[in-house]
């Protein structure tokens, strides 16, 4: 049975969630405004390229119908509902239209939720993208120099399971990396311990669009946050200037630190998983997706 929601409920949610939304991207907006660059938390609205309006906008996820919305209507993969002017964000159409996507979105939530989460790679993917460098990614500096930075490097086994930081990695790094990954195997390397796996939610929730309800989508906004913090403090960069603690996983101590931490995540993000899989597929199982 499609769930309903009056448009005093509906309106009210949407409120509620504008406001949570403003919250989240105060501090960007503002640093934005001022034209400032921030070498954490800019890659949240640079790297996932999603401007904080979208953000902003509200879906109740699919199935769920929105009485008294013929605004809604004109909206991209919502149809009519049930009674007059109502709209339903729709599943159907939405995997009629983006086929491709639909299977690739379902096939990388599965895969990854379907995997033991791997925690030993202590964050060394942001080492291996400044090893033997004469650039680096942030133009701030590294913890350790160049050489104490290329030492932890050599002194560790690299086991990055995710393509998009892989990609990154210096020539020198690549061959040091324990898989070979490339953009075509991703779906069967990703697993539910990896920093950017749990971070790439949010990319899957916007990407999904209406399909998803707007707390769900902020869920996983605030996830990506999370992790993008522990991500920079275990990198080899100086961001004391921006008050970042470093977590040193070139130490026994900071190792155990960022695996408690990636395993706080990792449940996170399996929950989140499982809920972006059921808010979209749950009420609509005839939609038929590539497994």
């Amino acid at each position: 049975m499609t769930a309903s929601l009056s448009r005093r409920v509906w309106l009210e949610r949407e409120r509620a969630h504008q406001e949570r939304a403003d919250a989240l991207t105060s501090a960007h907006r503002e640093r934005a405004s001022r034209r400032e660059k921030h070498p954490v938390w800019d890659f949240l609205f640079t790297y996932y390229s999603y401007k904080p309006a979208q953000l902003r906008r509200w879906h109740p996820g699919a199935g769920v119908e929105l009485e008294e919305a013929p605004e809604r209507l004109s909206w991209r993969w919502y149809s009519p509902g049930s009674s007059e002017h109502s709209a339903v964000p729709d599943a159907a159409t939405f995997a009629g239209e983006k086929s491709e996507l639909a299977a690739l979105i379902e096939r990388m939530l599965r895969r990854t939720a379907s995997r033991p989460g791997q925690f030993g790679c202590f964050g060394l993917h942001e080492w291996a993208m400044v090893y033997h460098a004469d650039e680096h990614r942030h133009p701030v500096p590294l913890r350790l120099g160049q050489a104490g930075t290329d030492a932890v490097v050599e002194n560790h086994d690299l086991r990055c399971t995710h393509f998009d930081a892989f990609r990154f990695f210096t020539p020198e790094a690549v061959p040091r990396n324990r898989t070979a990954l490339t953009r075509d195997d991703q779906s069967l390397f990703e697993q539910p311990g990896c920093l950017h796996a749990g971070m790439d939610l949010y990319k899957w929730a916007l990407k999904l669009g209406p399909l998803v309800p707007g707390e769900l989508l902020l869920d996983a906004f605030e996830l990506a946050r999370d992790i993008r913090l522990l991500d920079m403090q275990a990198a080899p960069y100086d961001l004391s200037a921006w008050d970042v603690v470093p977590v040193p996983i070139e130490t026994a101590e900071g190792k155990a630190e960022y695996v408690r931490q990636q395993r706080v995540f990792a449940d996170r993000g399996t929950r989140l998983r499982g809920e972006l899989l059921q808010a979209w597929l749950g009420s609509a199982h005839s939609v038929a997706l590539s497994a």
